[in-house]
C-alpha cells in the first residue's frame, strides 16, 4: 500500500508534469519534392517521409514570425539575432535560433512570456505528444 501511495505522489509531482510537454522537432535536412514522380520515389526511399521539410518558399514567412517575435527589444543583442534570423538559409537554421529567442526575451520580459513566444513559433516545427512517464524500478 505504501509503495502504491509513494508512486502515486511522484507521478502527480511537478516535475513529471513538465516532462510531459510536446516535444518541438527540428527539420528535416530533406525538402518534400514537388512532382507525383518525385514524391513516390521519396516515399520509396526517404526512411521519414512525414519528417520533410516544408518547401523554401515557406522560409520568409516563419524568419517574419520569428523577427515579430522580438520587434519590441532593443539593443546590441536583439540587432544580432535579428540579423541571424533575417539570413538564416533554412527551417533548421532557424529551429536552432529558438533558445537564444527564449534567452533574450526571458531576459527583456520574463519566462511566461519567452514560453508564449516560442510557444507561437512551434507551430512551423513538427512535434511529437509527450511520452508516456517511465516506470520506476
Amino acid at each position: 500500500m505504501t509503495a502504491i501511495l509513494a508512486r502515486l505522489s511522484r507521478a502527480s509531482a511537478p516535475s513529471e508534469l513538465h516532462s510531459r510537454r510536446a516535444e518541438v522537432c527540428p527539420p528535416s535536412l530533406r525538402h518534400a519534392p514537388d512532382s507525383a514522380l518525385h514524391r513516390l520515389l521519396f516515399w520509396l526511399l526517404a526512411p521519414a517521409p512525414y519528417d520533410a521539410a516544408p518547401p523554401p518558399s515557406r522560409l520568409q514567412s516563419v524568419r517574419t514570425d520569428f523577427l515579430a517575435a522580438i520587434t519590441d527589444i532593443d539593443g546590441e543583442e536583439a540587432h544580432a539575432l535579428r540579423r541571424r534570423i533575417a539570413g538564416s538559409r533554412s527551417l533548421r537554421e532557424l529551429w536552432h535560433l529558438r533558445s537564444e529567442l527564449y534567452r533574450l526575451v526571458g531576459v527583456c520580459h520574463d519566462q511566461t512570456e519567452a514560453e508564449r513566444r516560442l510557444a507561437a513559433l512551434a507551430r512551423h516545427f513538427t512535434t511529437r505528444g509527450p511520452s508516456a512517464p517511465s516506470a520506476a524500478p
